[in-house]
């Protein structure tokens, strides 16, 4: 690229250094490259007695710029911690503690109470809450068009039949978790909450790779799913450790993620055993209250089959207790954690344990 060169005097001028100092009012013979094609300063070369500068001035123009992107993103309603709609993150460093489902009847519940709900499966590539909830057959556009600008969030969005208030993003599952950026999931997440969502619940991937990463960084509420044994706790309060360090509440000092603990497939009886921990073993380790005490319930899989959340049976324990795992979580904190100690057996059943 072709340059002239050009002298010339400057007084009571403004300079920038590299490192974003200012000199100010400097009397100096300088020589200015002009690009010839766009006619802007490039470096300017001072000569003085005291000084011997080296000075970009494109350079002060992108910190300012960097500086106004900046200030943009504060002024989204997403970092508005006054915001009426709250995200919610359901993760675990462990793989299979029962986030999918916990996520789904956590914002199934959330819907039935008649909050606007969003849930989103942040596992691109291996989704699984369509099945959940039922909508494996509905889904057209994903996560992932709506970040590439596929598709209109609107479009991507699955309003379930028969609760009106409850909606699902699927994740995709021909891309792979690199397809997740931070802008794109940033720009979703403040479309949603300018909606006028009360919740965005957000599936996390077990681990701590990209989607859980996006899944926990704009969270503004943790759950916390573990297994009453010593692997899985120590995954999640890894875990717990992480949110506090790389969520944007951490990185832009704003007040920390509000975390619960949410403990499933319990067992008193194997609890009495001494064969698990028992719920103050794990809020003792984690540092954490208990929201929610699902027990191990076959209602389950057969709720997951039949792509019916569990919540809606009110003849199964495993319902019973996301039912009321819901009211805590709106607020009704005096409702007890049940299912905390094994059943006493009649001497029939103990009789009919032993033959078989």
């Amino acid at each position: 690229m072709l340059r002239r060169l050009v002298t010339t005097n400057i007084k009571r001028q403004n300079i920038y250094l590299n490192n974003g100092i200012k000199i100010s009012e400097i009397e100096a013979t300088k020589s200015i490259f002009l690009n010839n094609n766009n006619n802007k300063y490039n470096n300017i070369n001072i000569n003085s007695p005291l000084y011997s500068f080296s000075v970009t001035r494109n350079r002060y123009d992108e910190n300012k710029n960097k500086e106004n992107e900046n200030d943009e993103k504060k002024k989204l309603k997403l970092y508005d911690d006054s915001k009426k709609c709250k995200i919610v993150v359901v993760t675990s460093g462990k793989g299979g503690v029962g986030k999918t489902t916990t996520a789904a009847n956590i914002g199934y519940g959330l819907a039935t109470h008649g909050k606007k709900t969003c849930l989103i499966d942040f596992d691109v590539g291996l989704r699984n809450l369509d099945i959940h909830l039922g909508m494996e057959r509905r889904i057209i556009y994903d996560f992932i068009n709506v970040i590439n600008k596929e598709c209109t969030l609107r479009q991507a969005l699955v309003r379930d039949k028969k609760v009106s208030d409850l909606y699902l993003l699927a994740a995709s599952q021909t891309k792979d978790k690199t397809a997740l950026t931070e802008e794109g999931v940033e720009e979703i997440l403040n479309e949603l909450v300018e909606s006028d969502f009360d919740y965005v619940i957000c599936d996390s991937p077990a681990g701590i790779e990209s989607g859980a990463f996006h899944a926990l960084l704009y969270s503004d509420i943790a759950m916390i799913c573990t297994n009453p044994e010593l692997s899985s706790v120590r995954d999640s309060d890894k875990m717990i450790g992480f949110i506090d360090s790389n969520s944007k509440r951490a990185l832009n000092n704003r007040d920390p993620v509000h975390q619960e603990l949410i403990i499933t497939r319990y067992n008193p009886e194997r609890v009495e055993k001494e064969d698990m921990l028992s719920i103050n073993d794990i809020s003792e380790m984690l540092g954490l209250d208990c929201i929610g005490l699902i027990p191990e319930c076959e209602t389950i899989l057969n709720s997951i089959n039949f792509g019916r959340p569990v919540i809606n049976q009110t003849d199964s324990n495993a319902g019973v207790a996301y039912s009321d795992l819901v009211e805590r979580f709106l607020g009704n904190k005096d409702i007890p954690l049940k299912f905390t100690t094994a059943e006493k057996k009649s001497f029939f059943q103990r009789l009919m344990n032993k033959m078989k």
